[in-house]
């Protein structure tokens, strides 16, 4: 079991259609698995149609999913971009940062940061450094 980690906290999971592997696509629409190695121009010509895009992180400290949300966003992608694997709260400001909507972890993660860690760093706007140093 997983647990969904957004602005407002640990979330109940309330995305209830399939989701596939990018191979497996074509004769689905609706959300798609992304692995930290799949090249997401993959999914141009299908964005409009995805509501949810998951995109894997294998280990916390492999940053590739960050790079590839990022590219997501700068295509025109604007619907649910979720982030799932090891991450840590400490990710959480980078992972909005860089266009991820909410975080799916499993609940060994969970249980090891509670909720009040991943709440101090929702507020994740302030932690760019900056715009604190331009202030």
């Amino acid at each position: 079991m997983s647990v969904i980690v957004t602005d407002k906290g640990f979330q109940a999971e309330d995305w209830t259609a399939p989701i596939v592997a990018l191979t497996d696509l074509a004769g689905h629409q609706g959300a798609v698995d992304l692995a930290h190695t799949d090249d997401p121009a993959a999914l141009a010509a299908q964005l409009d149609a995805l509501h949810l895009i998951r995109v894997a992180f294998p280990a916390f400290n492999d940053g590739r999913a960050f790079t590839i949300a990022r590219r997501l966003r700068m295509m025109g992608y604007t619907g649910r971009l979720r982030a799932k694997g090891p991450v840590i709260a400490d990710q959480y400001a980078m992972a909005r940062r860089v266009g991820f909507d909410e975080v799916e972890i499993p609940e060994e993660i969970a249980a090891r940061q509670p909720a009040e860690q991943w709440a101090f760093r929702a507020d994740w706007k302030s932690f760019d450094y900056q715009a604190r140093l331009r202030a």
